[in-house]
């Protein structure tokens, strides 16, 4: 492949990536927001596109790792480029870069909130129940795991 059409793929690929990133940036966001509004039919779609476009992302990885050389890193080979295209691709993978700091930003924010939930939802149950001891059950009575990934509380008495 000459050096022209490996620069004119190399640009779509990177491009792709920033898009399908910024995609998914905005999909976590919409994750986040069906789980605070407890909008479940909207999570289970909202994971279904995340995984879809992670999916897509994978491809393009691969693709822009079959356009390296063997052995080469991506800043050495762009610079085999003319000037102007060596910029450009620098600026494109930079872009790759921050939208994949801003996926794993919104990431950890969101297992910050998980995790800040997990343990009201338990303070919550210990002040309410003390007597439990920390243990949970089923409705009928076979102690479960105190993980608290999938529960519901029933506050009808």
């Amino acid at each position: 492949m000459d050096e022209g059409k490996v620069f004119t793929r190399c640009v779509s690929v990177l491009s792709g990536e920033v898009e399908i990133l910024t995609k998914i940036v905005e999909a976590q966001k919409s994750v986040r927001q069906a789980v605070v509004n407890r909008e479940w039919v909207d999570f289970d779609t909202t994971i279904q596109e995340i995984n879809e476009l992670g999916a897509a992302l994978a491809s393009l990885e691969d693709e822009r790792l079959k356009l390296l050389p063997k052995g080469k890193d991506f800043s050495a080979w762009i610079a085999e480029f003319s000037l102007q295209e060596s910029a450009e691709l620098s600026k494109l993978y930079r872009e790759v870069k921050a939208q994949t700091f801003k996926v794993k930003v919104v990431n950890e924010s969101f297992a910050v909130y998980l995790n800040e939930a997990r343990s009201l939802t338990a303070a919550y149950l210990e002040a309410v129940c003390p007597a439990r001891g920390g243990k949970l059950y089923t409705r009928k009575g076979s102690k479960v795991s105190q993980d608290l990934k999938s529960m519901v509380v029933n506050n009808r008495f």
